[in-house]
């Protein structure tokens, strides 16, 4: 291979690593990074690469001819992040470049911009949605204003805290176990004051905000595409931040049991009054973790209306009795079919709706019923409620991933992109695109000469 020929093949190759690192921090799915990263390389003239994915590293391998030695690049993914304005503008430009409307150095240089641009918000109103975001938890939840207001403060501490715990580099299972432990001591100096709120609900507002930034979806979808790999490192982080979870709210109230403040569950009733202030509810729980995840504005509306919507069919199916795991397995499917359309009709891409919207779903209240009654009680029923949780969250994942099989039928031109491909796309081009390298044709008019 020529030296210039060579340079070629590394820049092209390097772009492709650079997209597929940004895909992989924002949570996407290794089907969808492996599609996008062989779209990128097929646009910039590479047929026939092998893309290997293990989490935490990419390789690209690429065999110019039969007889000549492939050579393989590798990248590692060294960060993680919730940064959706990012993965929107890495979207687009994959677009482009497939199109041809950019050239490859053109890309790679708007890449290097949009990776070490800061967020589209101010930090502070990123912070303070995700109090916001609390707060909707607890009238989704059945509070008051009054431990609404103070589940918001709560969990601009806990937000707080946890960035600065980041910047100390501190692993995120700590942090887990701080944030929760935070929501746990709010509540029992609620109890020992006697306020007259529901003390449980902060702690329930602070596990659905830690539980938010876990991405369970993406640990999913790379089982049901084949990537099992990926998959296991993806459920293993997720268990480990869930036990940091765990950790700190048993913490807390351990400590509370030692100085006498047992901070019960009040019983929780699905009333069809208070059914729009649910609804409502759950809107304001999905924009707020979109913006604080810095979503594209445009994003926000599509967002909102499939909270709402997912919120409705929760409640109405679990006041009929179906149960906890099949009323959020039903909500998140009709959760998954609203996301593919109407991403794509706002221009962003189908993960950041279907996350989002999925938030109001989140277990918080089961988590810790069944550690408050492992703690308390020591009897089976806390295992029960734990093991309804993790029922909860696989449902959760599932149904969001049928109902995007169900918006996005696999065709043919999809399967062509990637071999290996069996599930929906939610991040990059849907179809191969045939970069032009001409002049584009322009239709003779009928009866033109």
């Amino acid at each position: 291979m020529e030296p210039d020929e060579q340079r070629e093949v590394y820049a092209t190759i390097d772009l492709a690593l650079r997209v597929g690192e940004v895909l992989l921090s924002s949570g996407a799915g290794t089907a969808d990074a492996t599609a996008t990263i062989l779209g990128v390389t097929a646009a910039g003239g590479l047929r026939g690469c092998e893309v290997d994915i293990t989490f935490t590293s990419m390789a690209v391998s690429y065999q110019e001819a039969p007889d000549v030695a492939p050579e393989t690049h590798i990248r590692l993914v060294r960060y993680r992040s919730q940064d959706f304005s990012r993965l929107t503008d890495v979207d687009r430009l994959v677009r482009r470049f497939a199109r041809g409307d950019v050239t490859r150095d053109e890309a790679s240089r708007e890449l290097a911009r949009l990776t070490s641009a800061g967020p589209p918000y101010p930090r502070w109103s990123a912070v303070l949605a995700w109090g916001v975001m609390a707060g909707g938890a607890t009238l989704l939840l059945g509070g008051g204003w009054l431990i609404t207001a103070v589940a918001v403060v709560t969990a601009v501490v806990i937000d707080l805290n946890n960035r600065w715990f980041n910047r100390q580099r501190l692993p995120a299972f700590y942090q887990q176990v701080a944030g929760a432990f935070v929501a746990t001591a709010v509540a029992l100096v609620l109890y020992a004051v006697h306020a007259p709120v529901k003390p449980s609900l902060v702690v329930a507002a602070g596990i659905i905000m830690l539980l938010a930034g876990i991405a369970l979806t993406g640990a999913v979808q790379d089982a049901i595409t084949g990537y099992y790999v990926t998959a296991a490192a993806r459920t293993l982080e997720a268990m480990l931040l869930t036990g940091g979870i765990i950790a700190g709210v048993s913490l807390g109230l351990a400590i509370g049991l030692k100085l006498g403040l047992n901070v019960g569950i009040e019983a929780q009733t699905v009333q069809l009054s208070n059914l729009p202030i649910m609804v409502g509810s759950g809107a304001v729980m999905a924009v707020a973790f979109a913006y604080a995840s810095y979503a594209p504005l445009r994003a926000l509306l599509p967002v909102a209306v499939l909270g709402a919507l997912g919120s409705l069919v929760f409640t109405m199916m679990n006041r009929a009795d179906f149960g906890p795991a099949w009323s959020t397995a039903a909500a998140a499917f009709v959760v998954g079919i609203g996301s593919y359309s109407l991403g794509r009709r706002t221009g962003v891409p189908p993960l950041i709706v279907v996350v989002s919207g999925s938030i109001p779903l989140l277990p918080g209240l089961t988590i810790y019923r069944g550690l408050y009654e492992l703690m308390s009680r020591g009897n089976i029923f806390g295992i029960v409620s734990l093991a309804t949780a993790l029922s909860i969250a696989i449902a959760i994942a599932s149904g969001l991933i049928l109902g995007e099989y169900v918006a996005q039928p696999i065709r043919r031109e999809a399967r062509r992109l990637e071999d290996r491909l069996a599930g929906p796309r939610l991040v990059g081009p849907r179809r191969p695109v045939r970069r032009r390298t001409g002049p584009r044709r322009t239709r003779r008019r009928r009866g033109a000469a």
